[in-house]
């Protein structure tokens, strides 16, 4: 997301739409992103959540008191910075409405192009919106806490968590939070039989290659899982059922935090964009990554998008490498270090 949605959100205070927070105020901001800037004379004590990592980093240090999951509650008000996946925005909606006093000011804020006009109407349905102000190619509104707790209730009841396949525990704003991503599903059936010793997934998401690799690798001693996104960790805590050992959860940014410990194979579906467009960088990041966190002789084995150009990076970073199968729309790789 631009920080043209956070100058959209600031905006109603700055042309005094809404009364400036007092310094004895406490303010809960969810869904904050860098790049926050408060206006001048906004003096309340923010308590900033973000759980993607690399945002959660940088707002740390720009000195926000942040944490990686919702926490307390009697709040005088709250932020929402609202981005492209509705569910999860109105999930944060209902958080906030559940951790402010009543009658405690609530301010929304998305851009346009990410449907910031229907979750407007959505909730002025559910709530009577105070105001709205259009500004930066979005929109921000902003209502008050009713002390009736049906419209929480209600986002609630509509973004319930999922169960994918009758097994597998998601919720929205994870990465294919509604069914098994078919790049996953690609790389997981052309896996090898096998692997052995410890094994990491790197860009774990909610657990699905991670759980299939210890369902079908007996040789398997340590298997660890690495991830971004503090919510599909959790979710992945839940999914994956290991009797013989237990499995590590890491929640780190693998573009700049180091892995510590040394693996036998390392499997992954690297990211390859941060908003709409394609960004290869990342998962060319993850490669080196992976590369730096083998031991000697040491097997990785991605997914990727067919026209992605990660070969050359493998070629670069591997002592050897290959194409184990492909179809209409991804490539499943290896390499050895």
């Amino acid at each position: 997301m631009s920080t043209e949605a956070l100058k959209t959100l600031f905006h109603p205070f700055e042309a005094e739409a809404i009364a400036l927070p007092r310094k004895d105020e406490r303010m809960l901001f969810l869904g904050a992103e860098p790049g926050l800037r408060l206006p001048q004379g906004f003096e309340a004590a923010l308590h900033v959540v973000q759980g993607f990592r690399p945002h959660f980093r940088a707002l740390q240090a720009a000195k926000f008191t942040v944490t990686p999951q919702p926490e307390g509650d009697g709040f005088d008000a709250a932020l929402v910075l609202a981005g492209r996946h509705r569910g999860q925005n109105e999930l944060r909606i209902a958080e906030a409405l559940e951790r402010v006093v009543p009658g405690g000011l609530i301010v929304v804020a998305g851009g346009k192009d990410d449907g910031i006009a229907s979750l407007r109407k959505r909730l002025d349905e559910l709530v009577p919106l105070d105001g709205h102000m259009p500004k930066y190619h979005g929109i921000a509104f902003w209502l008050r806490r009713p002390a009736d707790p049906a419209a929480a209730q209600e986002l609630r009841a509509a973004n319930p968590v999922l169960l994918v396949e009758g097994r597998f525990h998601t919720a929205p704003g994870m990465f294919s939070f509604d069914r098994i991503d078919a790049g996953s599903k690609l790389l997981v059936d052309n896996l090898p039989g096998d692997l052995r010793g410890n094994i990491a997934d790197f860009c774990a998401g909610w657990g699905y290659v991670a759980a299939e690799v210890a369902s079908r690798s007996p040789g398997l001693t340590a298997l660890d899982l690495y991830e971004a996104d503090f919510a599909a960790l959790e979710a992945a805590k839940r999914n994956l059922g290991v009797a013989a050992f237990v499995p590590g959860f890491f929640w780190t940014d693998l573009l700049a935090e180091p892995v510590e410990r040394r693996y036998d194979a390392i499997v992954m579906n690297p990211p390859f964009h941060r908003a709409r467009a394609a960004e290869p960088e990342i998962g060319a990041g993850m490669i080196h990554a992976a590369g730096k966190a083998l031991k000697p002789g040491g097997r990785l084995f991605m997914v990727a998008n067919r026209q992605l150009p990660y070969e050359p990076v493998l070629k670069a970073a591997f002592s050897s490498h290959a194409e184990l199968a492909r179809d209409g729309m991804f490539k499943v790789l290896s390499a050895r270090r």
